[in-house]
């Protein structure tokens, strides 16, 4: 029986956090995750959650609990955002390096200096390189249903994942969203089964420090040096593209909510121009493709949902009838252009896409990114490609510099 509540993005992450049966949690207020954080401890409290919750002195020590509870066979949760990710970088490597099913929530904030407390992606996007999954939502429904995926996807593979949604936006924005059933979710979330030993009958080092090569152990063994396993988390990493298109499709037939996989598409089947973004601001172009489609222009969207690992081969099928396709990005890779331009070129390469791009930066600290104004960008950038604009242009939206 459906179970509607109109509820914030936030309460939502907890919720999830809650069916998912975490047993610790740690983590250290920051706006705007802060009110995630709350709701868990006011479960665990009041026995709703039976979890131990570890009061912390900062980010980085809340991720060094959720590691040490991880190692020792437990299902954690934390959460950040901004800095308080920043200040959880050195963990965030050795979270993925121990190749421990963490799941963390990201609410994304706009990074100081000079501050601010409102959205963009430069958080999560500065932290793309240290070996998590990395998932992004749409909507509140699609947090509480990403959150209960990135468990099994997480404990499937060994894999941290980082399940990120737009602050305010989305996670003091209330939305109709339809609660899983916790039996249903305690059917499709096994037990978690730790692959790391520790007993006192079999006692091991835990992260030793590495050789570069390969070395023998004391019973005369074959180990691994440090770049062996480095390969094999970027293998796991490859791999999990399979595992988070199949948790996805187990999903949808459990709870017949399908968020699409590695990516989702609106409108695309016969579109020309294609809009293309991560997050809320993906859903806010489906608003402006309608916009663009009563004009008669034959526009689509693509949202990418799994950032890492990246959907190579789903964007080259997604794009491949494209003419144009203007990316929407509330993040930069200063110096260049916008992480997912970048990303979504090098897929392309070596194939039969040609259709011209243009990068918009939009949205940083949380100026507003209206869907007109969307569709007002994709049809100056449509005039310049019929115009035979080919070079991948970036243009900043709504700024006087642009």
């Amino acid at each position: 029986m459906s179970n509607v509540q109109i509820i914030t993005g936030n309460q939502a992450a907890a919720l999830a956090a809650k069916l998912c049966s975490v047993e610790v949690v740690a983590a250290y207020p920051i706006t705007p995750q802060s009110q995630l954080s709350e709701i868990l401890s006011s479960y665990v409290e009041s026995g709703e959650l039976k979890a131990e919750y570890v009061r912390v002195e900062g980010e980085h020590s809340a991720l060094t609990v959720c590691i040490s509870a991880s190692t020792v066979g437990a299902r954690v949760f934390t959460a950040t955002s901004a800095n308080g990710l920043l200040y959880m970088h050195e963990q965030l490597h050795w979270a993925a390096g121990s190749r421990l099913p963490i799941v963390m929530c990201c609410v994304n904030r706009g990074v100081g200096a000079p501050w601010t407390i409102f959205n963009d992606q430069q958080d999560s996007l500065a932290q793309r390189d240290t070996g998590w999954i990395q998932l992004y939502c749409r909507n509140n429904q699609e947090i509480i249903d990403t959150v209960i995926q990135a468990y099994r996807i997480a404990e499937s593979v060994y894999c941290p994942v980082m399940v990120c949604y737009d602050g305010f936006v989305l996670s003091h924005t209330m939305m109709p969203v339809d609660i899983p059933d916790a039996a249903g979710v305690r059917a499709f979330l096994p037990p978690y089964q730790p692959h790391t030993i520790l007993s006192p009958d079999d006692p091991r080092n835990l992260n030793p420090v590495l050789f570069p090569g390969q070395r023998r152990d004391s019973e005369g063994v074959l180990r691994d040096g440090y770049m062996d396993m480095r390969y094999k988390l970027q293998a796991a990493l490859e791999k999990a593209s399979e595992t988070i298109r199949a948790v996805n499709a187990a999903f949808a037939e459990a709870f017949g909510r399908d968020h699409g996989g590695m990516l989702w598409e609106y409108r695309t089947d016969d579109a020309d121009l294609i809009l293309a973004g991560m997050g809320s601001i993906a859903s806010e172009a489906t608003v402006a493709a309608d916009r663009l489609r009563e004009e008669g222009i034959k526009a689509g969207v693509v949202g990418i949902r799994s950032y890492r690992p990246f959907p190579k081969a789903d964007v080259r099928n997604a794009f491949r009838n494209a003419k144009g396709i203007a990316i929407f990005e509330k993040s930069i890779s200063y110096g260049y252009e916008g992480g997912l331009c970048s990303d979504l070129k090098a897929a392309f390469y070596g194939t039969a896409i040609k259709a011209p791009i243009h990068n918009y930066i939009a949205g940083l600290g949380g100026r507003d990114v209206k869907a007109r104004e969307l569709a007002a960008a994709a049809k100056n950038s449509l005039a310049g490609f019929e115009k035979g604009m080919v070079e991948p242009q970036t243009t900043w939206l709504n700024t006087t510099t642009g």
